[in-house]
């Protein structure tokens, strides 16, 4: 498939002097910037180039393979499954969910990441770090124990939870590089506070958790790693806040009920894979760019896949600009304004994913441009391939076609990534999306 972003070396030098001279000002409401935070974002910088892929297509039809393989080999067909059997039906669960002892080896979790951010590993390499405290009393100085203790060690962690809790964070919860948290074997509830900020940072994963009903917080001295704490400006209550960082992975997260975006994702970021979550109840769910004025944007890489966007959801599913949106094998229902849309040309490739419309005539559209005249936004690479469509509900495609750029074995190719019957399986696929309630001992 081809790109409408130019590739080239001077583009990129252009990004990297603009985003260097600008980005102080560009969000002035998220922090103040001392000598410290300057060069975490110019190295946050730096690893997103390395992150970022010049050959995205041939990475999407990679991930088409192996779903198509899960659905002839991982026996996802059936529409009852035996208890005790395990009921991974997608190519990620398959990796991790068929072991009965998965909380031994919790860390083969970090070999199943797929997509844009198919090398995030967050805290493989690291101890395990046992959050026992659901408080938040001291941003300066966290306790031992607690969550924001854990995200802010400037070593690889691989964080778990000592037993059921919900944190209700009093200021954003700002990460340090290389961390994963999981939350399996328990049920762990970010909600009533402030949300999860990784800003300049790589290598996170986060997954099992649910994060709802996030406010703005008023900012203040926060702790940002062990040997500093920063003057941080008010929060906009997102769930999840990704700012210039690299190699994300957000797996079977449930999300609801916050006061800005469930998800977003900004300034430079890439290497991004959103999969197996659950999101609910919200307005803006998903922003993936600045704004129409950051080109830096235009490295920002993201696959979003076999997700439920359920009740209540209104738009941004995601909203992308600039950089290129792989949209695969998620399940829609009934949003109330539009559910893919974007401007300043991004490429979105959907495929797989099954749209089912309201009964509202005016928001039978899955798609919407924006802040562009039709004469422009008919050049942007809008592609729908293998999609179902309910209810009314159509896809308004733009651009150059789809071209595969690789070829599959036989027994692949009808199958490869649900080129011919995508529709059949997106409720599969996605049918045990958002947190999961995984017992030790069991299969999850």
């Amino acid at each position: 498939m081809e790109m409408n972003i130019i590739h080239n070396s001077l583009l990129l030098l252009f990004i990297v002097l603009t985003f260097v001279l600008t980005f102080t000002n560009s969000h002035r409401d998220t922090a103040y910037y001392d000598d410290y935070m300057k060069k975490r974002a110019k190295d946050a910088l730096e690893d997103s180039f390395k992150a970022y892929n010049p050959n995205p297509e041939e990475l999407t039809d990679q991930f088409n393979g192996q779903v198509g393989e899960v659905l002839i080999h991982g026996n996802v067909t059936r529409r009852h499954l035996k208890e005790g059997d395990c009921k991974a039906t997608n190519p990620i669960d398959r990796c991790w969910r068929c072991d009965p002892n998965w909380a031994r080896n919790r860390k083969r979790l970090a070999d199943c990441a797929q997509g844009f951010g198919r090398h995030t590993t967050g805290g493989r390499d690291g101890l395990y770090y046992v959050v026992n405290n659901p408080s938040d009393d001291d941003m300066q100085n966290p306790k031992p124990g607690t969550l924001r203790h854990a995200v802010i060690q400037d070593v690889p962690l691989w964080i778990i939870f000592k037993h059921s809790m919900v944190i209700r964070l009093q200021q954003e919860l700002i990460f340090t590089s290389n961390k994963t948290i999981d939350g399996r074997g328990v049920e762990v509830h970010i909600a009533h506070g402030a949300g999860i900020t990784l800003q300049f940072v790589k290598n996170i994963i986060i997954h099992n958790i649910k994060i709802h009903h996030i406010v703005a917080a008023p900012g203040g001295l926060i702790r940002d790693s062990a040997d500093h704490f920063g003057l941080r400006a008010r929060s906009d209550g997102d769930g999840i806040s990704v700012f210039g960082a690299s190699n994300i992975w957000i797996d079977h997260v449930s999300l609801s009920k916050c006061t800005d975006g469930l998800i977003d994702a900004i300034m430079a970021s890439t290497a991004i894979t959103i999969s197996n979550c659950k999101f609910n109840n919200h307005d803006d769910v998903m922003l993936l760019g600045a704004n129409d004025e950051h080109g830096r944007d235009v490295i920002m890489q993201t696959t979003v896949a076999f997700n439920r966007f359920g009740k209540g959801l209104i738009q941004r599913m995601p909203r992308c600009r600039w950089g290129f949106f792989h949209i695969v094998n998620n399940d829609y229902s009934q949003w109330q304004m539009y559910a893919i849309g974007g401007s300043s040309h991004p490429t979105i490739i959907s495929q797989g994913n099954r749209f089912k419309a309201s009964n509202h005539p005016f928001t039978k559209q899955v798609t919407k441009r924006q802040e562009a005249e039709e004469s422009e936004w008919m050049k942007w690479q809008w592609r729908s391939e293998g999609d179902k469509f309910l209810n009314g509900a159509y896809f308004v495609e733009s651009g150059s076609p789809i071209k595969h750029t690789i070829t599959y074995p036989l027994n692949l190719k009808h199958k490869n990534m649900m080129k011919f019957r995508p529709g059949s399986y997106a409720g599969r696929l996605t049918r045990y999306a958002g947190a999961i309630n995984c017992k030790v001992g069991e299969l999850c």
